[in-house]
């Protein structure tokens, strides 16, 4: 396999393990909005933005890639 494939590849789990994250993240917050810790809540929620983001970068760096 070479070094392109292999690219791909790590792109591709690094995608899916932020989207798992991601869920996880946004459970999290709902979880401290329940418990009326609402500014807590933002800040996991500001932070799942941020990972979107990210991983928008990652999909940009996949489909330079392939």
């Amino acid at each position: 396999m070479d070094f392109i494939e292999k690219a791909r590849i790590r792109l591709e789990n690094w995608i899916s393990h932020n989207d798992h994250h991601k869920e996880e993240y946004e459970m999290f917050a709902d979880q401290l909005k329940t418990a009326r810790k609402n500014e807590r809540a933002r800040f996991v929620r500001k932070m799942t933005a941020l990972l979107a983001k990210s991983n928008e970068c990652l999909i940009k760096a996949l489909r330079v890639l392939e």
